[in-house]
C-alpha cells in the first residue's frame, strides 16, 4: 500500500472518531434543565418537561472538584422540610462535599407535599432523567466532580435512589436509601449486573419496608429488602467482608471486593421505625456513617469507549506518517 494511501485510511479516522466524539459530547450534555433561577437566598427553580422544579444549593469552602450530593425527600414533604429534619448539609459541607436539595413534583394524590416517580406508580414524571439534568447542571456550574455525584433518599425519595441505581449509575457513583425499598416495577426489570455502591438504612421495626426477617414480605408487593440487598452485592460482584455491631444493638453489613471501589452496606437498626435514625434514641450519627460511606466511593468509567484517548493517538500515527512520506519524498528528490 502506499504512502498516500496510509495517510488517506489514518485521516479518514480522524474525521469518523471526532464525529463519534462530538455524538459522545451530545448524548452526555442530555437532558437539560430549562429557566434556571435564583428566587431567594441559595434557592433555585427551575422546569424539566415543562414541570416547574426547584432545589436548594450548599457548598463547601472549595468547589472546584468538590463530590456532589443530591438530596430527595419523602412523599408529602419537600426540600426544605427534609434539609430542617437532618441538616446534612451541615456536616457535609464541612467535609468538602456540595449539597443539593430536590424538590420533586406537585403530589396528584394530595393537596400539599411532592412526590416522585420511584416506579411504584403505572406513570409519571420523568425523575430519573430530571435528577440526572440537575447533577450535570450542578457539575458544570460549580466545577464538581462528576465521578463524586451521589444521591441519597429518605422513604419515597428513598425508593428513588434505588430506582436511580439501576437506570442511572452512568450518574451516580453511589447511592443511599434511608427507609427506603425497591418497587416491584424495577425489581422485575433488573439489570444481571451493576456497577454502582449502595448503602440502605432501615429499621427492624419498619412498617413500609418490606422484609423476611419479620415477614412483612409475604403481604408485600415488593421484595424483601434482604433480597435486594443481597441482590445489589451478587450483581456488582461483591462479597461480604465485615459484620458489626453499632449504636445501640444495630448491626451493619459491609460487602466489597478489590477489583472495584464499589461497596454495599446494609445497616439494621434494632428497634427503628419509619424515620431517619437520631443519635439520641439509636446511638448512631446517621450523617456521619452516611459520610463515611460515600468517601469509599468514586465512580469508574468501566466498559466506556475512549474516543479521545484513541484520537489522540491516530493523531500522533498520522503525524509520524507524514513525517516518514515527507523524509521519503525527500530522499527521492534528484538535485
Amino acid at each position: 500500500m502506499s504512502c498516500k494511501k496510509i495517510l488517506t485510511i489514518l485521516l479518514s479516522l480522524v474525521i469518523v472518531l471526532s464525529l463519534l466524539s462530538g455524538c459522545s459530547k451530545e448524548e452526555k450534555d442530555s437532558p437539560t434543565l430549562d429557566d434556571v433561577a435564583e428566587t431567594k437566598e441559595g434557592y433555585y427553580e427551575c422546569s424539566f418537561d415543562g414541570v416547574d422544579r426547584g432545589f436548594y444549593i450548599y457548598l463547601p469552602e472549595k468547589t472546584e472538584g468538590a463530590p456532589l450530593v443530591l438530596m430527595l425527600h419523602g412523599a408529602g414533604d419537600s426540600a426544605e422540610v427534609f434539609r430542617n429534619n437532618t441538616h446534612f448539609e451541615e456536616d457535609a459541607c464541612a467535609r468538602g462535599y456540595a449539597v443539593a436539595y430536590v424538590n420533586g413534583a406537585a403530589n396528584p394524590y394530595e393537596a400539599s407535599g411532592r412526590i416522585w416517580n420511584s416506579g411504584i406508580a403505572a406513570d409519571g414524571n420523568n425523575d430519573v432523567d430530571f435528577l440526572r439534568a440537575i447533577a450535570a447542571y450542578l457539575q458544570e456550574t460549580y466545577s464538581l466532580d462528576a465521578d463524586r455525584t451521589f444521591v441519597i433518599g429518605f422513604s419515597a425519595g428513598a425508593f428513588m435512589t434505588q430506582r436511580l441505581a439501576m437506570e442511572a449509575s452512568d450518574t451516580f457513583a453511589a447511592v443511599v436509601s434511608v427507609a427506603g425499598k425497591l418497587p416491584a416495577s424495577i425489581w422485575d426489570s433488573r439489570n444481571e449486573t451493576n456497577d454502582v455502591g449502595i448503602m440502605q438504612i432501615s429499621g427492624s421495626k419498619d412498617d413500609v419496608v418490606p422484609k423476611n426477617s419479620d415477614g412483612t414480605a409475604a403481604g408485600m408487593p415488593d421484595p424483601a429488602i434482604e433480597d435486594v440487598m443481597e441482590y445489589w452485592a451478587e450483581s456488582n460482584g461483591l462479597s461480604l467482608y465485615e459484620t458489626a455491631d453499632i449504636g445501640k444493638s444495630s448491626t451493619i453489613m459491609k460487602y466489597g471486593s478489590s477489583d472495584t471501589d464499589n461497596e454495599v452496606w446494609s445497616v439494621v437498626v434494632d428497634g427503628g421505625r419509619h424515620s431517619w435514625p437520631s443519635e439520641s434514641l439509636y446511638g448512631i450519627n446517621t450523617n456521619e456513617l452516611i459520610l463515611e460511606f460515600l468517601d469509599t466511593q468514586k465512580k469508574e468509567s468501566k466498559g466506556e469507549f475512549p474516543i479521545g484517548l484513541i484520537l489522540a493517538g491516530v493523531m500522533a500515527v498520522v503525524a509520524v506518517s507524514a513525517g516518514s512520506v515527507l523524509f521519503v519524498y525527500k530522499k527521492g528528490q534528484k538535485h
